[in-house]
């Protein structure tokens, strides 16, 4: 396993991160079964991933707790362990967003499901207009202070609004945040001309959720042919959006370089994300020990500047992307 530096922190975290939205229950997509969903985690730790990133509302909690099963019996010391507030986790008043009281209340619940002492790093899921800023930076300050959070970071959010959290943390003494989750891949693209660009200038670290986008670029969907059932564009309209000329023209380039390399599309896919000097570790989502072994291949793999240039000619960055704003 390969390790990086987190952004500008001195946090040392693998050069892949474990996703665990897949592990709970509720959706057909994810794993379905606690045991596997622990043997996976198992795997990924002997592998020596050390970054597992989670968040309170997957499966309403249920993901927190086998995680933090894994974890037990594991050097406490040696792993970074993310998770995330934002979303409602029950009905009723002060059931979600970033207040103060919403905040606070949600890292100790995570600390309990984790079983941990403190969350190196806690990340705000989306960003919040109805509550002031400066109540959600104290609150995340406050928890750093109280010794519970280690380092603090962000999820998918226009430049302007990082930029000014980053610049509001610095003028009220607050914690910054450290690193920021947005969705990137060969045929997403659009944080290029968004966020992208504002990490890298303030030395934020990156860590992509979606790397294969949705599983498109596993190659396990084709041309002209309804999704398999049972797969994730067979179930998310998101995921077929993707099915567009471009991206499968991406997907071309994708699969004739893994022909080249004798690897597969997701370890080039994988590969091309690596090697962005922006990006810190993606996030894969596996939910089978054959597939994180198969992401796991992709570290060694590197792609000439030839081979990058292949992936990157049928798309043009652009922002904002789907709605986004």
């Amino acid at each position: 396993m390969a390790y990086t530096r987190l952004g500008d922190t001195g946090l040392e975290v693998s050069k892949l991160c474990l996703g665990c939205m897949n592990f709970g229950s509720g959706q057909p997509w994810m794993v379905n079964d606690r045991d596997r969903s622990l043997d996976i985690l198992d795997r990924a730790m002997d592998l020596g991933i050390n970054f597992l990133d989670t968040a309170n509302v997957y499966s309403q909690g249920e993901s927190e707790e086998i995680v933090g099963e894994a974890i037990a019996s594991r050097r406490r010391d040696e792993l970074a362990v993310a998770t995330k507030v934002r979303w409602g986790m029950r009905e009723g008043p002060n059931a979600s967003g970033l207040s103060r009281k919403h905040v606070i209340d949600q890292a100790y619940a995570s600390l309990d499901r984790l079983g941990v002492d403190y969350i190196d790093l806690y990340q705000i899921h989306r960003w919040d207009e109805s509550v002031p800023l400066e109540e959600t930076l104290s609150a995340l300050s406050h928890l750093v202070d109280e010794g519970v959070v280690r380092y603090v970071g962000a999820s998918t959010m226009t430049a302007w609004r990082l930029t000014k959290a980053l610049y509001a943390a610095d003028a009220w003494g607050h914690e910054r945040f450290v690193s920021m989750q947005p969705e990137y891949n060969a045929v997403d693209r659009h944080e290029e001309a968004n966020v992208l660009p504002a990490c890298a200038g303030e030395g934020i670290g990156v860590v992509p959720w979606s790397p294969l986008a949705g599983g498109f670029l596993t190659g396990k969907y084709e041309r002209d042919v309804e999704p398999p059932e049972g797969s994730r564009a067979a179930d998310d309209e998101y995921t077929e959006r993707r099915f567009t000329e471009e991206n499968w023209a991406v997907l071309d380039a994708v699969r004739a370089i893994a022909e080249e390399r004798d690897a597969t599309p997701a370890q080039v896919s994988l590969a091309w994300l690596l090697a962005k000097d922006v990006v810190d570790a993606p996030i894969v989502g596996a939910k089978r020990i054959d597939h994180l072994e198969e992401h796991v291949g992709a570290l060694p793999l590197s792609l000439s500047d030839a081979d990058l240039a292949r992936i990157e000619a049928p798309k043009t960055p652009r922002w904002p992307a789907r709605g986004k704003d």
